[in-house]
């Protein structure tokens, strides 16, 4: 797996709505973050920048016009967070981590339907 750059919080809502509407003007990306946040356009220029310096976006200037698109997968970058997670607050055990959870009441009943659903797919792909 390749190491996929360190995102903040920030920068990953930023990339919540670059992946969602790829490719993306720096305007439809600032209209789209005012709404959501109070951050000024400024301040999301400053993020989208960082990104791009990061290597997580690339540009293409279209007229006058900056577009962006994603460099890395929201799958894959979401999936080295969890593996992140997991490793640093349960030692990589899931096991721990989803018996915490459900010891906690953070789990519903869906929830737990959908989990169990998930496991038997697994069950049955290794089989």
């Amino acid at each position: 797996m390749k190491a996929l750059p360190q995102i903040s919080e920030a920068e990953f809502e930023v990339m919540k709505v670059i992946w969602k509407h790829a490719p993306i003007s720096t305007n439809e990306i600032t209209d789209r973050l005012t709404q959501t946040t109070k951050w000024s356009p400024k301040t999301i220029q400053t993020l989208i920048k960082r990104l791009v310096t990061k290597g997580a976006l690339s540009y293409e200037k279209q007229s006058r016009v900056f577009v962006y698109t994603p460099l890395i997968e929201e799958r894959e970058y979401i999936g080295q967070e969890s593996h992140s997670f997991l490793e640093r607050y349960y030692n990589g055990d899931i096991t721990a981590m989803l018996s915490a959870y459900i010891e906690d009441d953070k789990l519903s009943e869906s929830e737990i339907d959908a989990l169990h659903s998930l496991l038997l797919k697994g069950r049955k792909r290794r089989n």
